[in-house]
């Protein structure tokens, strides 16, 4: 995985995920902007404020069952 160690003010994340998440779902998770994109993938982005909280949104896709392609911090 692309992250980097932050300090606790958090980071913007961008995560790939094989299939297509409907982006109805951006509730549950916590609001990050669901995109489905035309390669049969999905780019979920958003804000965490700690590594908990991008840990809760990467156990909600293993909770799905999606299979992660990638996490990388946004600048």
């Amino acid at each position: 995985m692309g992250a980097q160690a932050h300090s606790s003010r958090g980071a913007h994340y961008e995560i790939r995920v094989e299939g297509h998440v409907d982006p109805a779902w951006s509730v549950w998770f916590s609001n990050w902007a669901i995109s489905p994109l035309d390669n049969g993938e999905t780019l979920i982005t958003g804000y965490a404020v700690d590594q908990p909280a991008l840990h809760g949104v990467l156990t909600r896709l293993r909770d799905l069952n999606l299979k992660l392609i990638g996490v990388k911090t946004l600048e």
